[in-house]
């Protein structure tokens, strides 16, 4: 008796998911969500630049997996952006994926906000996605031709404070930053969508990070988010990332201009 090799045909799970043979910039990546982001892509078979200014934390996740290529980048500094992508481009000849995932929290309260703290928030949060989205994308559109045209996806990371409000816990800065996010990728899916660029955000509930400090350890705080949340807990590791990679595969291939929520239902009640 004889078994056949069973082979996965065009649009299974495997070849939708897959990132073979793709390169993927994550910022942001040496700790929290976006060191999953970087570790789910990598393991998807991309070659995952994995950018932030901690490099000792981005060369241990490089360790673990082969796939993830260190590099140090301030994204709030033009150099740094450009030469990310420039780097990117000429190792690999190719960005297909870009998650803009760098960002800060700011002061819970808006009479603790100054100037300065409210436009740094603003800088690295929204800005620094913004224009080195609109650098990639003009790399890409130099490098297309009819052979080969533009096939990308842009994966902005919002939060559940920028559709509504969170007080006591969330910030104006943040607030801001992060509503600004969702009209962004709207705008510039609107924009791009006809070169072959595909532009998301998603939007996380609450996760326990570096962000969160202190969030789930103090019991007021975490019974707050578990009665607010439909699922009665917080989000745990890993919970984000099946979000990330369904955005940066061929299985969202006709999707853009959209907000992926996930935070337990939190903003659906």
């Amino acid at each position: 008796m004889t078994v056949d090799t069973f082979e996965q045909p065009a649009g299974s799970p495997a070849a939708l998911f897959g990132l073979s043979g793709k390169t993927a910039i994550v910022t942001g990546a040496s700790s929290g969500l976006g060191l999953g982001f970087a570790a789910t892509l990598a393991s998807a078979g991309a070659t995952v630049y994995a950018a932030a200014r901690r490099l000792d934390r981005l060369q241990e996740l490089a360790d673990k997996y082969p796939g993830v290529v260190p590099f140090r980048c301030d994204v709030t500094d033009d150099a740094d952006r450009r030469a990310l992508v420039d780097d990117a481009f000429e190792k690999t000849g190719r960005v297909d994926v870009l998650v803009n995932n760098a960002g800060m929290a700011g002061p819970p309260h808006a009479e603790q906000e100054t100037h300065e703290g409210f436009t740094r928030i603003l800088d690295l949060n929204l800005l620094a996605g913004f224009h080195l989205s609109t650098y990639l994308v003009t790399r890409l559109t130099e490098s297309a031709d009819e052979t080969d045209p533009v096939n990308a996806s842009i994966i902005n990371i919002a939060s559940v404070i920028g559709l509504v409000s969170t007080a006591p816990i969330g910030g104006a800065s943040y607030a801001a930053s992060k509503a600004g996010t969702l009209g962004m990728t709207r705008e510039l899916a609107g924009q791009w969508g006809r070169r072959g660029i595909r532009v998301n955000a998603v939007v996380p509930g609450w996760f326990d990070t570096e962000m969160t400090d202190g969030l789930f350890t103090n019991e007021k705080s975490a019974g707050w988010v578990r009665r607010n949340t439909m699922l009665g807990r917080g989000g745990r590791e890993g919970e984000v990332d099946g979000a990330v990679l369904f955005l940066a595969s061929d299985a969202s291939s006709y999707v853009t201009g959209q907000a992926l929520v996930v935070d337990g239902g939190w903003t659906a009640r």
